[in-house]
């Protein structure tokens, strides 16, 4: 089973079990759940963490109403990983600035944002704008 297969079940039974205790927020951006491996709801990465092998893309999906960022903390990388954020920015205070200049970075409802993990270790992410309501997020990349 590959991985989205694997994500779009355990999540749909997690969905299930679930009904009615939480609303994520997830389901109003039009995208389907195997469109994206992480979600994005009002203040929330679903799931917060993710566990991926050496060479995988994760693909971000807004399937929410508000606009968002996905911005790795250069302090949370691995030695020798490769930094990412939405609107390819090279550093987290050129995303921060970009994001407080214009909006520049965003992911609108409906839109995707991928990036490829080529080294092992956790990768630390937030969203600017949702960064002091705690969204932020782990990729996980083993060998």
């Amino acid at each position: 089973m590959d991985r989205r297969a694997f994500l779009a079940t355990a999540g749909g039974a997690f969905a299930g079990a679930t009904a009615g205790c939480v609303d994520v927020g997830l389901g109003d951006g039009g995208l389907a759940d195997d469109d994206y491996d992480v979600g994005m709801s009002a203040n929330a990465f679903v799931p917060e963490r993710i566990e991926v092998s050496v060479g995988d893309e994760v693909v971000w999906g807004n399937n929410g109403t508000r606009g968002h960022t996905v911005t790795a903390y250069e302090s949370g990388l691995p030695d020798g990983a490769t930094f990412f954020a939405s609107g390819d920015f090279e550093s987290t205070d050129a995303a921060r600035e970009a994001w407080s200049g214009g909006r520049e970075g965003n992911i609108a409802p409906g839109e995707t944002f991928t990036h490829t993990f080529e080294t092992p270790g956790e990768h630390r992410y937030f969203c600017i704008p949702h960064e002091r309501k705690g969204m932020a997020g782990v990729v996980v990349v083993t060998e």
